[in-house]
């Protein structure tokens, strides 16, 4: 058992039929992947939203009273899950369903986007939506996330392609933050489409991103990274290399939508700029992965976004841990790919991409804080970092991965908060449950900041 000095904590759960982490240093690569540490009968000691202790129920007992005691006797307690990628902000009726139709038809993505829909129908309903709306669609969405056990989500902009639009975008981001659990890392994904308003001049909109947008970003400190959508027929990668050194001058680290559709050479340039991540990768050589495994670039896999493009194909997972890219998994949640759920990220990893359950875990929890920079706070349930768990109704974490579909959640812990208890959101009604209206468990003697 590993503790801090502290002998009294605010909360312990015990009697875990398992407790299942990934253990650092991050990132994980190759076998170390699906390395977990398992403790039957585990228990956790909580003080000042940090854990104190990990060990089995009967140590953790002996040494620490706590002011709350939570029994999960028969279920599984993980790390809370890391969504490194989504695209969370965009208008409420910025939902595409009727594209499903037009992609059973036989219409790929660029086709679709060619015909303005895609990006663009989301764009203009993002300009026409409020930054109050926008911050209250946010928390709707992040609400559905953390009942399925997401923790912490890194959220681009990137669907209002105006100046203003982009800041109005990032700073519904930075009031969702504020307001929900879940911790919200910010990105700027300015270059994420050429508008309407640049057609056929795509070496314009991206000096007005580079001119105009990414020092207002920065000067506001609206993101902690700069991503570009590297694509033929989008931005090239002459294109993403100007705007990603330029975020690097602004103090926004890189990432990279890379190699989704065809091999642009992105995963060779996110080695090059030592981006935090290149993301996507179906399409990138070998070469450009060995760049990144040497670089310490995180690759994040996206399984549900070819599922949803229907592609027929997905990113060669194996092949990426063979050659010792740290592999992370995430939703790419956007309209296009309307997936909240990591826990079914993860069982599509294993079922298309052929991981383990214990790789996909650890590449939804630490390799995930890996690739936004937090590795070092959350991902793996060690004595000193938050204290964001998962409390699943199974007896084991292989069920993550093999269970296609289902919410396993019972509990959240959120920095040493009940935010999800029973399946219900228990935090002070700041987001919207699904239904809309405000879903909330106030149970006295919680002290929950929210």
């Amino acid at each position: 058992m590993a503790f801090l000095t502290a002998r009294e904590a605010d909360l312990v759960i015990y009697h875990a039929s398992e407790l299942a982490t990934p253990v650092g240093p991050a990132p994980l690569t190759g076998h170390r992947l699906g390395q977990l540490k398992v403790i039957r009968d585990g228990a956790v000691a909580i003080k000042d939203g940090l854990i104190v202790a990990v060990g089995r129920t009967r140590e953790i007992r002996r040494f620490f009273e706590a002011q709350d005691e939570l029994d999960v006797s028969g279920m599984t307690v993980v790390p809370g899950f890391v969504d490194p990628h989504t695209h969370l902000v965009f208008g409420p009726e910025g939902f595409r369903p009727e594209e499903l139709e037009m992609k059973i038809r036989g219409l790929t993505y660029m086709e679709i986007l060619a015909r303005g829909g895609g990006i663009m129908r989301t764009v203009r309903a993002t300009r026409a939506t409020t930054e109050e709306g926008l911050a209250r669609e946010c928390l709707r969405r992040l609400d559905l996330m953390l009942l399925h056990g997401t923790t912490t989500v890194e959220a681009k902009s990137g669907y209002g392609l105006t100046v203003e639009d982009e800041l109005k975008c990032l700073r519904a981001l930075r009031k969702a933050d504020e307001k929900h659990p879940v911790d919200v890392v910010p990105t700027f994904l300015g270059a994420h489409a050429v508008p309407p308003e640049y057609e056929g001049r795509p070496d314009d909109y991206v000096e007005l991103v580079i001119s105009e947008m990414l020092p207002k970003v920065a000067e506001g400190k609206l993101a902690s990274f700069c991503d570009v959508f590297c694509e033929k027929g989008v931005f090239s990668r002459e294109h993403a290399k100007a705007i990603l050194t330029t975020g690097l001058k602004c103090g926004l680290k890189p990432k990279l939508h890379a190699d989704e559709f065809s091999d642009t050479g992105g995963a060779s340039l996110a080695a090059e700029l030592k981006a935090a991540s290149a993301d996507h990768l179906l399409c990138s050589s070998e070469g450009g992965l060995r760049a990144m495994a040497k670089a310490g670039v995180a690759g994040v896999l996206l399984p549900a976004s070819p599922l949803t493009t229907m592609l027929g194909r997905f990113a060669d997972a194996r092949r990426m841990i063979e050659l010792g890219v740290p592999a992370a998994l995430g939703t790419d949640f956007n309209p296009n790919c309307p997936v909240e759920n990591l826990q079914a990220v993860m069982a599509l990893a294993c079922y298309c991409m052929k991981m383990t359950q214990a790789e996909a875990l650890s590449a939804a929890t630490l390799n995930a804080a890996y690739a936004i920079g937090l590795s070092d706070r959350v991902g793996s349930i060690e004595v000193g970092k938050k204290a964001d768990l998962v409390v699943l109704n199974v007896p084991g974490h292989e069920h993550l991965g093999y269970r296609l579909g289902s919410n396993l959640v019972v509990h959240v812990v959120k920095s040493g908060q009940l935010v999800v208890e029973d399946g219900k959101l228990s935090y002070r009604g700041l987001g919207s449950s699904p239904g809309g209206s405000c879903q909330t468990v106030c149970v006295p003697g919680r002290g929950r900041p929210w």
